[in-house]
């Protein structure tokens, strides 16, 4: 049966990817469910709601809320939110609940435009599809709402597009930061981690866009397209554990198979082949693949049965998540820890942990 998971848990849902990217950014976000919902993004894939705060609600939908409809309830209780925080926007992001019963979600925003006068960007997840399905398109919503004014280039300011714990793990932004600064960049600015939305609205000021994420490619196209901001894929060094930095040198004349997100997975096979040469290393992912990182021999992984096909005999070396290895039982090579917080959260935090 395809797409069940025996052995593994169950990946980040599209609803927790695009609440990942309006974190920090000072908007009043709704998870349109009756509550469980946004228990599993607040309490299982948002690492920074133990630590930073975040107007989080839950529409707390009820079984006639969701039988009639009752749209406008919704938008009342948006709006007396509104008046107590004062944030800078609002954001409805759908679940399976307004999946099932077909949403208007174009409605919503318009209706929580006019009710409360604050843009309003929504989310069409449906609780179905991985996290970056449900980031891809709130990054391109984000610019296109707040990036509106051409500013004079920045010589020195990089922006880097993309980074959600999801995708990064749980690391500090400041971390990505100093790696670019390293690099000769004065002012870097990690949108959606220690960023505001000020410096959303000011991002056509960027002299060049880092890329971490395959779901961000199309929201540095926009800035590309409207402003000229010229990009650059790449997951930031800084995030790859040292452990894989440190034997990327000793992998020559080995094929080595990389399981992460398609950016992560492609940063560590140039390094590979940097520093190991002779090394056949191929990228594989349970997640988006973009034609601008795909190599021919790259795997698309539908399911934990692809991944038992895939491993096998077939590689000597495996970097990965290590809640992956269970599932590779006829691997007998060496296995790299390669955390994914977006696949396996909370379970590859504790070092002693049994997986």
């Amino acid at each position: 049966m395809k797409n069940l998971l025996k052995l593994l848990s169950p990946f980040a849902p599209d609803q927790s990817g695009a609440a990942a990217v309006l974190y920090e950014l000072g908007g009043l976000m709704v998870i349109c469910d009756a509550g469980g919902c946004a228990g599993n993004v607040c309490g299982f894939d948002e690492p920074r709601w133990f630590t930073k705060k975040s107007a989080v609600f839950s529409a707390g939908l009820r079984d006639m809320d969701a039988i009639l409809g009752r749209d406008d309830r919704l938008i009342e209780k948006l709006s007396k939110a509104c008046e107590q925080i004062r944030p800078a926007f609002t954001a409805i992001i759908g679940t399976p609940v307004p999946a099932v019963i077909a949403t208007d979600m174009r409605a919503l925003k318009r209706m929580a435009e006019k009710k409360t006068g604050l843009p309003c960007i929504t989310a069409e997840c449906t609780g179905t599809n991985y996290y970056d399905s449900g980031s891809e398109p709130v990054w391109l919503d984000l610019f296109k709402t707040f990036c509106t004014e051409r500013y004079p280039v920045e010589k020195g300011r990089l922006g880097i597009i993309g980074a959600t714990p999801l995708e990064l793990g749980i690391i500090s932004p400041e971390r990505i930061v100093e790696e670019y600064k390293a690099k000769g960049w004065e002012n870097v600015i990690c949108y959606g981690m220690a960023s505001t939305l000020e410096d959303v609205k000011n991002a056509a000021a960027a002299e060049k866009n880092i890329v971490c994420s395959s779901a961000a490619i199309k929201a540095a196209e926009y800035l590309k397209e409207k402003f000229g901001t010229p990009y650059e894929i790449e997951y930031p060094k800084s995030c790859l554990p040292d452990e894989v930095i440190e034997k990327a040198g000793s992998f020559a004349d080995k094929k080595v198979l990389v399981i992460h997100t398609q950016t992560a997975a492609d940063t560590v096979r140039k390094l590979i082949k940097e520093k190991s040469g002779a090394a056949k290393c191929t990228a594989a992912t349970f997640f988006m693949q973009k034609k601008e990182l795909l190599q021919q021999d790259d795997i698309f992984l539908a399911d934990e049965s692809d991944l038992c096909d895939a491993v096998g005999d077939n590689y000597d070396i495996v970097i990965a998540d290590r809640t992956l290895r269970r599932v590779m039982k006829n691997f007998k090579g060496e296995f790299v820890d390669f955390p994914h917080f977006g696949l396996s959260g909370r379970l590859m935090q504790g070092e002693s942990e049994k997986i």
